[in-house]
């Protein structure tokens, strides 16, 4: 059975909204390892709607690598809206908790959440949700989306935490039992 497990850069008031116009400068290389360990065990990825118009209008007209993997990666959709997806390797799942648990029985290896806090905050509601994974800034944004937001309060158990030298901590939290 597959995991689904959350990334997020995030800064110390809990935004997670375009992290690239706050958090480029603290990228390094220990940061880059983090990343690319969690894409050695990925073998999916999911996303909402909104993850998946923006990562379908960049990644298909971009070569390279990374490029590669995020085009031809099995991707799953969680919308009620889309309903021809155009890019690569990509399955549209009703929003209900089956739907998704047979995605996550379907799958052998962890599947990648990222960029939808939304999505997120549905899955852990749901039970559905395995691991959530932080990079916490050392920053405050002040205005924009943040991962939780007026809801349902929820128990998290810290599984692992890594200080970088920027400043950024590597925080992974399960569900707590």
């Amino acid at each position: 059975m597959g995991r689904i497990i959350s990334h997020f850069f995030i800064s110390l008031d809990g935004v997670v909204e375009s992290p690239e116009t706050w958090h480029m400068s603290y990228i390094n290389d220990e940061m880059m390892a983090i990343v690319s360990s969690g894409m050695e065990t990925n073998k999916a990825f999911m996303m909402g709607r909104n993850g998946y118009d923006a990562g379908s209008e960049f990644w298909p007209a971009q070569t390279g690598d990374f490029a590669d993997y995020f085009n031809d990666i099995p991707k799953f959709v969680i919308s009620s809206s889309l309903t021809d997806p155009a890019w690569n390797n990509t399955t549209v799942v009703p929003g209900d908790v089956e739907a998704v648990q047979r995605v996550k029985d379907s799958m052998d290896g962890d599947i990648f959440l990222t960029g939808s806090a939304i999505t997120v905050r549905w899955l852990l509601a749901n039970g559905l949700l395995d691991e959530l994974s932080l990079l916490l800034h050392p920053v405050t944004v002040g205005k924009g989306q943040r991962l939780f937001e007026d809801g349902p309060a929820h128990s998290l158990e810290l599984a692992s935490s890594t200080a970088l030298q920027t400043g950024v901590v590597h925080l992974s939290y399960r569900p707590a039992a």
